[in-house]
């Protein structure tokens, strides 16, 4: 079949559905491509290099919608778009099923299949076609980078002859992809970086990043991530007032906030007020990632950055991805590239829209002339939940004092048992052995026992730098290939100084490792 892309016709949309490399890719599926003139020149992509990929270049979106079985888009299809969709056409792009339900409807009507690439299932086979993930971790990122060319100071703390400048404090309200990348990007420049989120089980995630997570002192059973599509679940009114009494707390310690908080097809939940804007520093810069949908930020105007009375910035743009079309572009595309594998299993050019597969059927929102949206629920949970443990019973002293009295003895019977067997061995192979052989035999088993119990006391974490430095103290045996260098043997002393050679490369490598890998524990 033949897969399409059109110029973006969205005011300021700089992005491309389609790549030099992804087209490479979909014509190894049996397809063949077809672009627009011009509809990748501002992500970085002129027509030339689509040429040279084997794409066909024509000059019109009119010849293009016409010619292509599968048109392939960014942005949810404008007015004249949807009249030049047709029967048995194929559309993907990003869709808004709540916002457009005419559109759908249209589509439908016309027999035409959409899929809306926002609708992909957050399960672990899709997460390579998840699209929003893939922007969204493009927006994280570029939100840190707009924030530090509105803030006046570095993100960094230095201490100059001129004087000492403090690190910026960021906060991060939602620890989603988009949360994540902004929570990444603060801390590798340095920023003091703090981080909220609805649901506690992400704490670990914010910890292992660097930064610090900010808890509640409030108990509220969270809702499984799995009944919103992995998404952060709507919590109770006394839930959200904490939420925001510690935002208060917060507001005029912090120089930069990031909002992330957004669930699909939803308004976006208001977690930043008024007051907590008037009570932070001047200077201070709030960037709203959820602005396309009302904002977290009560003052945040969509696709704008205003400044407050009290000289604080707030950033609304809704078209961070956008700003970085070449990156955006070709994760997009990658996206793409990937849902059209699985439309097209037998590699040969022919899409199988399989309605019973879960990806592709909670992607399609249109087909056989029928409205299929929503989707049932995956057959997969997004997020496992936990099983739930049940609470150890109470032991009285007495019980304890019983359970621990019986593991004594049986480790001790197993100690035992194991001494017995490990003595009768080696008293059977000292009557058929000699006592040279005997006399470095014992050692041996003595090495291994204490080695065997040496390791087994540590963490598991440790074990691989363990391992390092231990096959570095093994090449000991570099004494022995020193001592052979000086033989009158040419081919010994050859295979001395290799073997001081290979040894050399083991302990110096060995402690580099270890040293390195230690260092990953440290906490800076």
């Amino acid at each position: 079949m033949k897969i399409g892309t059109p110029k973006e016709t969205f005011a300021g949309e700089r992005r491309v559905a389609m790549t030099p490399d992804s087209a490479t890719a979909l014509q190894k599926l049996g397809h063949t491509c077809v672009v627009e003139t011009g509809a990748g020149s501002e992500a970085g992509f002129a027509d030339a290099d689509y040429a040279a990929a084997g794409v066909e270049v024509v000059k019109t979106a009119a010849a293009l919608w016409k010619a292509a079985d599968v048109v392939a888009k960014v942005r949810a299809p404008d007015a004249t778009e949807m009249k030049r969709l047709r029967e048995g056409q194929t559309l993907i792009s990003f869709f808004s099923p709540v916002a457009d339900e005419a559109k759908m409807q249209s589509a439908a009507k016309k027999g035409a299949t959409v899929v809306a690439m926002e609708m992909i299932p957050r399960i672990s086979r899709a997460q390579k076609m998840d699209a929003l993930s893939s922007m969204a971790n493009i927006a994280g990122y570029r939100a840190v980078i707009e924030a530090g060319n509105n803030f006046g100071r570095f993100f960094t703390g230095q201490i100059t002859a001129a004087g000492k400048v403090p690190p910026a404090k960021v906060l991060v309200v939602g620890a989603g992809v988009a949360g994540l990348a902004a929570i990444g990007t603060s801390t590798s420049l340095g920023a003091i970086t703090y981080a909220f989120d609805v649901r506690p089980e992400v704490a670990e995630q914010v910890e292992s990043m660097g930064a610090e997570f900010v808890y509640l002192d409030f108990e509220e059973e969270q809702q499984d991530g799995s009944s919103s599509g992995g998404y952060a679940s709507v919590s109770s009114p006394e839930f959200r007032e904490a939420q925001l009494a510690k935002f208060r707390e917060l507001a005029p310690e912090v120089d930069i906030v990031i909002t992330t908080a957004l669930i699909p097809n939803r308004e976006a939940p208001e977690l930043w007020t008024e007051d907590m804007v008037a009570s932070m520093k001047p200077g201070s810069v709030i960037v709203d990632l959820a602005a396309e949908k009302g904002g977290n930020c009560k003052l945040t105007v969509a696709d704008e950055k205003i400044v407050t009375e009290n000289g604080v910035t707030i950033i609304g743009y809704t078209d961070f991805p956008s700003r970085m079309a070449t990156q955006s572009s070709s994760l997009y595309a990658t996206n793409i590239r990937h849902l059209m594998t699985d439309l097209t299993p037998e590699k040969d050019g022919v899409i199988d829209h399989n309605m019973e597969d879960d990806v592709i059927r909670g992607a399609t929102i249109a087909h056989a002339q029928e409205v299929t949206f929503p989707p049932p629920p995956p057959k997969v949970a997004a997020i496992a939940a936990a099983p739930k443990k049940e609470a150890a019973k109470e032991l009285t002293p007495e019980e304890k004092r019983a359970a621990e009295t019986a593991a004594f003895k049986a480790q001790t019977k197993n100690q035992v048992t194991l001494l017995a067997i490990g003595g009768a061995l080696i008293l059977l192979a000292g009557l058929y052995t000699p006592a040279s052989f005997m006399q470095h035999f014992i050692v041996f088993v003595l090495s291994v026992f204490i080695g065997f119990q040496v390791i087994w006391g540590v963490a598991h974490s440790l074990h691989t730098p363990l391992m390092a430095v231990t096959n570095a103290i093994s090449s000991i045996v570099i004494l022995g290939a020193l001592i052979q260098i000086g033989s009158t043997s040419g081919v010994i002393t050859f295979l001395s100084i290799f073997g001081v050679f290979m040894a050399s490369i083991n302990i110096f490598g060995g402690f580099l490792v270890t040293r390195r890998m230690l260092a990953m524990f440290q906490k800076s």
